[in-house]
C-alpha cells in the first residue's frame, strides 16, 4: 500500500536549504521514492493554517518510507535539513488503486 511523508517546511536559511535539497533527491529515489509535491503554491481552504512550504514523497509502503527517513545515506542531509529548516512531518498510509469502472460516472 503506498504511503506518504507531508512535511511542512519554515526555511531558515536558504542557501543552506539548497544544499539539502541536492543531497536529499538522490535519496529519496534511491529508496523508490517520488516527489507528489515540491513546494509550489499553497491556498488554505479552510482554517488557520499557513504553511510555507509543504513537500509530499511517495513511497511503496511506509516500511519504505521509514527506511529512507533513517538509512545511513539521509544521515547527513537530514542534520542539515535541522539546521536550515524548522519542520512538521507525518506519515500517512495511501490507499489501494480502485479501478475506475467502480466509480460512478459523472454527467
Amino acid at each position: 500500500m503506498p504511503a506518504y511523508i507531508i512535511v511542512e517546511i519554515d526555511i531558515l536559511d536558504p542557501v543552506g536549504y539548497e544544499e539539502y535539497k541536492k543531497l536529499a533527491g538522490p535519496t529519496v529515489e534511491k529508496y523508490g521514492g517520488k516527489y507528489a509535491v515540491r513546494g509550489g503554491k499553497t491556498e488554505v481552504l479552510e482554517g488557520d493554517w499557513k504553511p510555507k512550504r509543504i513537500v509530499v514523497l511517495q513511497f511503496e509502503s511506509a516500511e519504505r518510507a521509514k527506511e529512507w527517513l533513517n538509512c545511513e545515506e539521509y544521515r547527513e542531509p537530514r542534520k542539515m535539513r535541522h539546521r536550515t529548516a524548522r519542520t512538521n512531518m507525518i506519515l500517512v498510509e495511501g490507499m489501494q488503486a480502485v479501478p475506475t469502472a467502480l466509480w460512478p460516472s459523472r454527467k
